[in-house]
């Protein structure tokens, strides 16, 4: 019997083709804006969490300002050589590096352009600093003590992407006014940022920036064995009492990679179930659109639906039909809509790899998405025509057989 409703229901579809595709379009656009903007959330998220997982738990940042927006080299209150060695000596602490960058103008041939210029120290603590950014050169070599005049640059600078033409190595380019010797090219990282950034010798980034003790940011690397959440808590104890501040009052932050990858996480989940909401209204929409046309539906088979009840069709059975083919139109829509859904999805993915370089926003659709996102269709098709439905279901069948 249920296969004589749903073959029932689809010849009802079939009869009025135009109309059906016309009320499925909502239903279209809000699973498409779902899944796409579902499957580039999961895809960034998995992405970013392998690199926290590349990244090990065993590493700590310290940096200046009371939050991690109004942290790095802009804030008032900076960290210091001072901060730096008062880090080496807490317990728990194997070592700790610096970093100091700041926004400068480039310029190559007769193009000047703003990127970050990033202060490298050379000693032994740069390992720690190296692990976690992924620096790998491609060409050349990376800056070593004594190289007061030389850089490395990001994948962009020699790749045709930022200046109108390649940095090569030994191109002469220059920072802030100041000439240096372009001695090592990076590889890809991944972050159109970082792959634009500039790197010369902490001193020396100093000395352009007219700075001489400031440092933007502190990594530290925890001795084996130790908890990163216990040592950030005593980084910030010695800290408060260096600094004479209360429990609260700190103009610092001290953060594990897990307290970063639990607040991105919230923050990027909070951010994704609201554009989830607005894209829904356009289901809402088209659940509208389906009952709208289960009512015209019925208006149109009233006399079909007295055929039915006279031969002894019964209330209940009547109903399934119409909620089935309510249900149907839902589904449809649905595999419509996850269909142009993926399709956005991949198309994002390829648009922000080819002209952003960027490979962090990657697609990713899981089975559960897929199935969901059809099961949520069909649930606002079938809700859609209860209405419609039980209207049909109430029909008298001598009214119905003389509704012209």
């Amino acid at each position: 019997m249920l296969k004589d409703y749903v073959n029932f229901s689809i010849n009802g579809i079939r009869k009025r083709r135009l109309r059906s595709f016309l009320t499925m379009i909502g239903i279209f656009i809000g699973i498409a804006a779902v899944v796409s903007l579902i499957s580039l959330g999961q895809g960034l998220e998995a992405a970013i969490e392998e690199q926290f997982n590349i990244l090990g738990g065993d590493k700590i940042m310290v940096i200046p300002g009371s939050s991690l927006i109004g942290g790095g080299a802009f804030s008032a209150d900076g960290l210091t050589e001072e901060d730096l060695e008062l880090v080496k000596k807490v317990s728990g602490v194997e070592d700790a590096t610096e970093m100091y960058y700041k926004i400068g103008r480039v310029r190559f041939d007769d193009e000047t352009k703003s990127s970050f210029v990033i202060g490298m120290p050379t000693d032994s603590s740069a390992e720690i600093m190296t692990e976690l950014q992924g620096f790998e050169v491609e060409k050349g070599r990376d800056i070593r003590n004594g190289d007061k005049y030389k850089a490395t640059v990001g994948w962009r600078i020699w790749n045709d992407d930022f200046f109108e033409d390649s940095v090569e190595l030994r191109d002469k380019i220059k920072v802030e006014d100041v000439e240096f010797e372009v001695i090592g090219l990076f590889k890809k990282i991944g972050n159109p940022q970082d792959d634009a950034n500039v790197y010369i010798l902490l001193e020396t980034a100093r000395e352009i920036f007219n700075e001489k003790k400031e440092i933007s940011t502190i990594f530290v690397q925890v001795q084996e064995g130790e908890d990163p959440e216990e040592v950030a808590e005593e980084i910030k104890e010695e800290m408060r009492k260096d600094r004479d501040l209360e429990e609260g009052e700190e103009n610092f932050q001290v953060q594990t990679f897990e307290n970063i990858m639990n607040s991105f996480n919230q923050i990027f989940g909070i951010v994704q179930a609201i554009i989830i909401g607005i894209a829904s209204i356009s289901l809402l929409v088209g659940g509208i659109g389906i009952m709208n046309t289960m009512y015209m539906s019925v208006m149109e088979r009233t006399k079909e639906i007295g055929v039915m009840k006279a031969v002894g069709a019964k209330n209940s059975h009547i109903m399934q039909i119409f909620l089935i083919e309510s249900g149907i139109y839902g589904l449809i829509g649905g595999t419509v809509g996850i269909l142009i859904g993926i399709g956005i999805a991949k198309a994002v993915e390829f648009g922000a790899a080819s002209y952003l370089g960027s490979d962090l926003l990657q697609a990713y659709v899981s089975i559960p998405l897929i199935f969901g996102a059809l099961a949520f269709s069909f649930v606002v098709g079938a809700i859609s025509g209860i209405a419609p439905s039980y209207q049909a279901s109430k029909l008298h069948p001598v009214e119905a057989l003389r509704y012209e």
